[in-house]
């Protein structure tokens, strides 16, 4: 069976994926206020496992930035430490993210949650699931699901979903001309993609973003890690001169995921990078001069672009895990769903 066979698909498949998010959205955007302006909430908490944390990243700064408060945590840390979380004789909501609906601290720490009087919104790709059955919102999205075990398609549909929410809640649109984007992006970065992750002199991989895109830029780390095995690392932009680029050479590619209110600052830490050494990826809404640069539309909403930095990324990840002898599908060590009987 040949490597790689599920997991192309998947990412190819996307912009239909992303269409279908918005359909099970619009079903769902009506109950999702309605429980939203049923309790003043205080406050938002996202979590998740693994990857759908690093989506938890990205959906409460986008909360943030709709002007709903909101904070980020592990799964786990809910369940174990709930009081370190949440806060006496406050409100909150909790937004749970699982592609399978199954994991353990995450369906451990929904239940706990309401259980104690929390209302809970559920963003899957599994309707039928115990997380989706318990929640008191499940926003679905079962076109999402893959056969690899790597997240790619799942975890960027259920950020369109985070970002519909977060619009929705904050009283914004934020769904202008996603999937068309996302089918012209594969289109335009495939061959670039394809040519560094197939460079015999890239060794190590440094993905920099910050406000929602720091969560995608974990993620990627973490598609090049399960995927090719590879040495990738995720930093702040201007956290990474601060001790990370010490590691920077000629064996690195550093990707700068660009946001447009902090571009000529993060810029600059790229352009310091190339000049030690390393081959620099720019993936913006922004101009700028490097060689190796994607290019997203700038007539979309910010709050938009988070969900198109991805499928770039996985790309890259996908040809470095062939030109490594990995099979992406099935990544060392993992399983699609991690389910503990002790906790």
């Amino acid at each position: 069976m040949p490597s790689g066979q599920h997991t192309l698909p998947e990412i190819l498949s996307q912009p239909a994926a992303w269409l279908a998010a918005l359909r099970a959205f619009e079903q769902r955007q009506d109950e999702a206020l309605d429980l939203w302006s049923a309790a003043d909430f205080d406050q938002v908490i996202v979590t998740g496992c693994g990857s759908t944390y690093y989506l938890s990243l990205a959906a409460a700064q986008l909360l943030r930035q709709s002007g709903v408060d909101a904070r980020a945590v592990p799964a786990s840390e809910l369940l174990l430490r709930p009081a370190a979380v949440c806060l006496p004789k406050l409100r909150y909501l909790l937004l749970t993210i699982s592609r399978s609906g199954t994991t353990t601290e995450t369906l451990r720490a929904q239940q706990k949650f309401a259980v104690d009087g929390g209302a809970v919104i559920c963003i899957t790709c599994d309707s039928s699931s115990p997380l989706a059955q318990s929640a008191d919102l499940a926003i679905a999205i079962d076109a999402a699901q893959e056969r690899s075990v790597a997240q790619t398609r799942s975890f960027s549909s259920m950020l369109v979903l985070a970002q519909l929410l977060a619009g929705a809640l904050g009283g914004q649109s934020v769904s202008a001309g996603l999937p068309e984007a996302c089918g012209v992006l594969l289109d335009s970065c495939a061959d670039l993609m394809r040519l560094l992750g197939e460079e015999d002199k890239l060794r190590k991989f440094f993905f920099l973003g910050a406000g929602a895109l720091y969560g995608i830029a974990c993620e990627a780390m973490l598609k090049m890690k399960e995927m090719s095995l590879a040495h990738s690392e995720a930093f702040h932009p201007l956290e990474f001169r601060h001790g990370p680029m010490s590691l920077v050479g000629a064996d690195s590619l550093v990707i700068g995921l660009v946001s447009p209110d902090a571009a000529a600052q993060e810029l600059r830490v790229l352009r310091e990078m190339q000049d030690m050494g390393a081959t620099v990826l720019v993936i913006s809404q922004c101009h700028s001069e490097f060689e190796h640069h994607i290019s997203l539309p700038a007539d979309l909403p910010a709050a938009v672009a988070p969900a198109l930095h991805l499928p770039p990324l996985q790309l890259l990840a996908y040809w470095r895990a062939l030109k490594n002898g990995c099979d992406p599908d099935q990544p060392q060590h993992l399983s699609a769903v991690i389910s503990l009987d002790d906790i």
